[in-house]
């Protein structure tokens, strides 16, 4: 049997070859043949198990589709470019290992249904390796901040000194987002739950096949609910593709601050040689490559959301080729997270972070200004008339070369016209350490806020961390049942 035998009935004449050029999927489902496999597995049980193939058939298409699979562990499978698919590569195979049996698997199913579950196992397997990817970030990050619960630095608004912060806080911040964006993988996988194979072309089919078994044999929680929905919808690919954006675009924010803290303007970290590059005339040099490739492949993890979108947004039910084009896009959004996730936890692990330098510059951009208006607060004055105090008190220490902390208490006095309120304590509390210390909030950015927060996130992370290796072992425990 051949792959051109498969399709002859209806057609007079054999596939021009460039048609087959311009249809052929193999360069990107060739990453699906294991599932394939796997997903042929469970439905050669049923169709035995049902009795809608003789036992003796099932047994040897079983048998096939193990021997296809050890061939592809061995990476000796070998794919025939004049076929459309990886899906027709191994039901030829298959055909020829076994002769006619063979000839049954595509029993009781369609391309639509079964691309559409591989799929799903694909992405499946992906956004947990995403996951744990992104975890492994949020634990760097968790980590510097347990080390850095006291280093204090600039926190910034429009890219100017607002407020001081610890890094502890700053990284934690990032940590947050990044948490979100690993339980949105989490709830995408949970959605996706559903296994799409039975609902064959968009009819479902009139063999008496078990779909609970196949979803089960699969590691889904159950089949798919309406056959039409089920061959026609990529919403779960989509969704995806907007994990990943999401993802990367938070990546990419984190990735910009390290460009600039390692900048001489900053001096906030420096990166260490193993994840640096240098230039090709420049001795000197020492480039946050990493940080900037991340920041720029976002954009094509951005584009694969996109493409979804687009490609998804004109087609009437149910199936139309179109679909074809969703595993691209999506695959490499995924690969590009998970990578990015992967190299840029070790970016922060690694960093050496320079903490005299940023104390250093907390004391310019008058970063304690909103503390002299909440001391005032506390002395009866109405916040927005302390508001305008402050300003005044600001533009004068910029005439005068000096700080807030440097201003004499005759000084502090006589902005605003209302008298003396200000006495001796304000020094102490116009200090960075008390600015930061005395912001205990619950998700404030002092030390006692911090350690609550790590609590908080380690907590998280562990549960996610035990929630992805329970799945990833749920899952291998079902390869191994179809294969043993």
């Amino acid at each position: 049997m051949d792959g051109k035998a498969l399709w002859s009935g209806r057609f007079a004449e054999g596939m021009d070859e460039s048609t087959l050029w311009f249809t052929s999927s193999l360069d990107v489902d060739s990453a699906l043949a294991f599932y394939d496999i796997m997903g042929s597995l469970a439905h050669a049980r049923m169709l035995g198990a049902c009795g809608i193939v003789p036992a003796e058939d099932a047994r040897m298409m079983v048998d096939g589709l193990k021997g296809i699979l050890a061939l592809l562990e061995k990476e000796e499978l070998e794919v025939d470019g004049d076929l459309e698919d990886i899906h027709t590569n191994i039901e030829v195979t298959l055909t020829r290992m076994i002769g006619p049996a063979g000839g049954r698997l595509h029993t009781g199913r369609s391309r639509n249904d079964q691309v559409a579950t591989d799929f799903r196992m694909y992405l499946r397997d992906a956004s947990l390796e995403a996951v744990a990817a992104v975890d492994s970030l949020i634990r760097g990050l968790i980590d510097v901040a347990r080390e850095h619960r006291t280093t204090i630095l600039p926190g910034f608004t429009h890219l100017q000194h607002a407020q001081p912060v610890t890094l502890a806080h700053h990284m934690l911040a990032h940590a947050s987002r990044l948490q979100r964006d690993a339980d949105r993988f989490m709830d995408a996988v949970a959605r996706m739950d559903r296994c799409p194979l039975g609902a064959a072309a968009l009819a479902g089919t009139t063999y008496p096949i078990d779909r609970m078994m196949t979803a089960a044999a699969l590691g889904f929680a159950g089949p798919t609910e309406n056959s039409i929905d089920t061959v026609s919808s990529r919403d779960n690919v989509a969704e995806l593709a907007f994990c990943a954006a999401m993802t990367a675009v938070d990546l990419s924010s984190l990735c910009e601050e390290l460009v600039l803290w390692s900048s001489q303007e900053f001096g906030f970290i420096e990166m260490d040689d193993r994840y640096t590059t240098g230039s090709s005339i420049m001795p000197q040099k020492k480039n946050p490559d990493i940080a900037e490739l991340i920041r720029g492949r976002s954009g094509s993890v951005i584009g694969g959301l996109v493409s979804m979108l687009v490609m998804m947004k004109g087609l009437p039910l149910s199936y139309n080729r179109d679909l074809q084009e969703d595993k691209r896009p999506v695959m490499d959004a995924l690969n590009t997270v998970t990578d990015a996730a992967g190299i840029l936890a070790k970016v922060v692990a690694t960093a050496a972070y320079r903490t005299d330098r940023m104390l250093e510059v907390t004391e310019e951009g008058f970063i304690n200004a909103t503390d002299l208006a909440d001391h005032l607060v506390t002395k009866g004055v109405p916040f927005r008339e302390a508001h305008g105090i402050v300003g005044e008190a600001v533009r004068h220490c910029i005439a005068a070369g000096k700080r807030l902390e440097e201003l004499t208490l005759a000084e502090f006095n006589s902005f605003g016209g209302d008298g003396a309120v200000i006495g001796e304590e304000v020094y102490a509390l116009l200090t960075v350490e008390s600015c930061v210390a005395r912001r205990d909030s619950y998700g404030g950015t002092s030390p006692a806020s911090a350690d609550t927060q790590i609590a908080a996130a380690s907590e998280r992370l562990e549960a996610r961390d035990e929630a992805v290796a329970r799945m990833m072992r749920e899952i291998e425990s079902c390869w191994q049942e179809l294969v043993g």
